[in-house]
């Protein structure tokens, strides 16, 4: 089996005969990848069946900005004809797995190996997909949300840069969460739906802080699932150790849902016969792509432990 790629368009056309594509082995790949990942909770995700019906591109159709104006008695009013042009959204990441379980390994066992594999296969590409947003995505908020100057009305926030980056004690930390919050305010996003990633260490220093759990509200949702530790002034707050690292310098995004697109497929599933072994094997091909669409909507700390 083979995969061809196309120069500049992707191409996910399996050639060969074997077309045995088990849906209970899919089914239960893409629930546990959806269970892991914290991308599904971020970003939108309601353009993942567009994958299946239009193939590669997406068109994303954006709201305009409607014009308010002063009224004065027995005016004539102004028509206003709102546009705002569509965003083509291409989906041009492809990850794969393939692994086999020889037939004395599966006669030995008492339980079903592949099954167990697959779920490992699914957080796998959970950790890969991830990894690879996080430390893309760094670098995309609007001019406002970023920098030692951050805040679209006051410009007064510092959020570190990667010269001059905030040190961040258990003493601080708060204060960071709040000025994460209040250039969300300043550019006037939506109060639900808003997050932001953390890594391992500063989670810890949340939690030593004068905080502590009081603050953290609860989850249904276990965080070894997810990552999800809980929420601090309006941010949902999520435990990872995949952003973007770079001279010592942790890039923390934080942000709301409407910023970021992500969507996934597991387009392809195969239970297969290797040639040349007796074993059992099974591939899978994911398919996925995403992009800020709302820079406005999304910003970046710089940080970097402090004692």
């Amino acid at each position: 089996m083979s995969v061809s790629r196309v120069a500049g368009t992707p191409d996910y056309t399996f050639s060969g005969a074997d077309k045995n594509i088990p849906i209970l082995f899919a089914g239960k790949c893409l629930e546990k990848f959806y269970a892991a990942t914290m991308l599904t909770e971020i970003a939108q995700t309601d353009y993942v069946g567009e994958i299946r019906t239009k193939g590669d591109k997406v068109i994303i159709r954006t709201i305009p900005t409607v014009t308010i104006k002063d009224y004065v008695k027995n005016q004539k009013l102004d028509l206003e004809q709102p546009e705002s042009p569509s965003v083509e959204f291409t989906v041009d990441y492809a990850k794969y797995f393939n692994f086999a379980l020889d037939d004395i390994d599966i006669k030995q066992m008492d339980i079903a190996m592949l099954d167990v594999w697959s779920g490992d296969a699914a957080m796998q590409m959970k950790i890969a997909i991830e990894r690879l947003v996080f430390q893309t995505i760094y670098a995309s908020p609007d001019a406002a949300n970023e920098g030692a100057t951050a805040g679209k009305i006051n410009a007064n926030i510092n959020l570190g840069t990667s010269g001059s980056p905030l040190l961040m004690t258990r003493t601080n930390i708060l204060d960071l969460l709040v000025d994460m919050g209040t250039v969300l305010d300043e550019q006037n996003i939506p109060e639900v739906d808003r997050w932001c990633i953390l890594p391992p260490w500063m989670v810890a220093m949340l939690k030593k802080s004068d905080l502590k759990d009081a603050a953290l509200t609860g989850d249904a949702v276990s965080p070894i699932r997810n990552g999800r530790v809980g929420m601090v002034d309006r941010l949902t707050l999520y435990n990872s150790n995949l952003q973007y690292l770079s001279s010592g310098n942790t890039y923390v995004n934080f942000g709301h849902k409407s910023s970021l697109i992500f969507v996934s497929q597991l387009v392809k599933t195969e239970m297969y016969r290797p040639p040349d072994t007796f074993a059992d094997a099974m591939k899978g091909l994911n398919v996925f792509g995403f992009k800020v669409i709302q820079p406005t909507a999304f910003g970046t700390a710089v940080v970097q432990k402090g004692v």
